[in-house]
């Protein structure tokens, strides 16, 4: 059958980048499930219904390829319902409720990630952030209503200038922010307290992937003895790279920095658009969590803990792959 036009939607709106953030990815590849789900009218038939469920799930996947934010809500979904059995309609709110539940938790994880982080921040502290992450921005938030920031320097973070939503998300709240060019980093920094950042992944080594420049803000800062927190959800933790798999950085499209004529007049000129980088993790002072802070190297026990049922599934050849051929058994 055909795949909800609202599916498609949602899963352009990822790939292009309107639905912005590893968090709001998430829930929008969650709430892509749901829908499908809800809108299915294929045969009356569990595994016809499994296999519509597995092509959403693939088709969700395959937009963003770095945040694992993204395969781990869909692999949530799917594995509850490769354990399901019964007919159609009770396999239907088995992805509803499941996909509902991933959505509230998700909402959840970023308010007691403020609460949790906000302790972290010094009094009167001034604090810079790069990108837009909800879980940063709540643990900014929260710390300024506490009255411990008195300013925040918000990168704009481009190409796609995501620092502009972070500077109204927090200007709304009524934080004095200020927003500064990428460049002015190091120019700033000597003025920084703390660094505040979010995560689209993070490896079992508690190396931090995200938002291109992340990397340079933590090195600029581990130069100034600044510390650096990442504020992620325990979901942003990438199972995959238990068993040694890289993540990969996504390049976007060079036209996101120069217009197409500009390309076309010099055709000699390489165009590079890499949307992630790399931190490591000995810039990285500590992870801030839902489940508590924790310090870089024992990314490798929040994984265990959260995604150890499945580290046999990824050593027989990868989780998503598993689960979605478990959800087409008869």
């Amino acid at each position: 059958m055909e795949i909800p036009a609202k599916v498609l939607e949602i899963a352009e709106g990822i790939k292009t980048m309107r639905i912005r953030g590893a968090g709001r990815i998430a829930r929008a590849a969650a709430e892509a499930l749901k829908i499908a789900a809800e809108n299915y009218k294929g045969p009356n038939d569990p595994g016809e219904f499994r296999k519509y469920m597995s092509r959403i799930a693939n088709l969700v996947i395959s937009t963003r390829p770095t945040a694992v934010s993204l395969p781990n809500a869909v692999i949530y979904v799917m594995y509850n319902l490769g354990k399901a059995s019964g007919n159609v309609e009770e396999l239907k709110r088995i992805v509803v409720s499941t996909a509902e539940k991933f959505i509230e938790e998700s909402l959840n994880a970023v308010k007691k990630i403020g609460m949790i982080g906000a302790r972290r921040i010094k009094d009167n502290a001034v604090v810079l952030t790069h990108c837009h992450s909800t879980a940063a921005a709540s643990v900014i938030i929260t710390a300024y209503k506490m009255g411990k920031i008195v300013k925040v320097y918000s990168t704009e973070t481009r190409p796609f200038y995501q620092g502009r939503i972070t500077y109204k998300h927090l200007s709304e709240h009524g934080v004095p922010v200020t927003q500064i060019p990428d460049s002015a980093v190091r120019y700033i920094m000597n003025e920084v307290d703390q660094v505040v950042v979010g995560a689209d992944t993070i490896a079992s080594n508690g190396a931090v992937v995200n938002k291109i420049g992340t990397s340079q803000v933590a090195l600029v800062a581990h130069e100034a003895r600044v510390r650096v927190f990442v504020a992620a959800e325990t979901y942003k933790f990438s199972p995959a790279t238990l068993i040694g798999e890289l993540v990969p950085i996504e390049f976007r499209p060079p036209t996101e920095i120069v217009p197409q004529e500009w390309i076309d007049k010099h055709r000699n000129v390489e165009v590079l658009n890499p949307a992630f980088d790399v931190t490591p993790p000995e810039y990285i002072d500590a992870i801030i969590t839902e489940q508590g802070v924790i310090p870089p190297q024992s990314a490798i026990l929040v994984l265990l803990e959260r995604f150890g049922w499945a580290l046999e599934k990824i050593k027989q050849g990868g989780l998503g792959k598993i689960l979605f051929e478990e959800t087409l058994e008869e």
